[in-house]
């Protein structure tokens, strides 16, 4: 059965892109820890971020990169936490997320509910500055 960032990349479940390349895509967190969280994800899929061939492996962390970059510009905040965690979803994903402080990476913190327009405005401004 595909995950359901395989079925995000398919386009049978919606997503708030922010950046995509023919490999790999960015896209809002539908249940973020904080207001602009990125999920980065190749769209091949893999369970485990260290199964990715080398080259796909090293070239996922330059796409996560510029959209990073990005994504600090559009959401102001002190850095842009990254977190690889790969329990919950078995497709292999960075999570960025702007960060003011510790606290705003604590998976186990309650998540935002924001609304679909929250999310498409956010997506809209971060795609401004993402290059990819």
């Amino acid at each position: 059965m595909a995950s359901i960032f395989s079925r995000i990349v398919s386009g049978e479940i919606p997503c708030h892109k922010v950046a995509e390349t023919e490999q790999f895509l960015a896209f809002l967190d539908v249940m973020p820890l904080v207001h602009g969280h990125v999920l980065v994800i190749p769209k091949k899929e893999t369970d485990y971020i260290f199964d990715l061939e080398t080259e796909e492996y090293k070239a996922l962390w330059s796409f996560a990169q510029e959209v990073a970059i990005g994504l600090k510009k559009a959401i102001p905040c002190k850095r842009i936490g990254v977190a690889v965690i790969g329990l919950e979803v078995p497709h292999a994903h960075i999570h960025l997320v702007p960060m003011n402080e510790i606290g705003d990476i604590n998976f186990t913190r309650a998540k935002l509910k924001p609304s679909q327009e929250e999310l498409a405005a956010a997506a809209e401004k971060i795609r401004t500055y993402t290059a990819a």
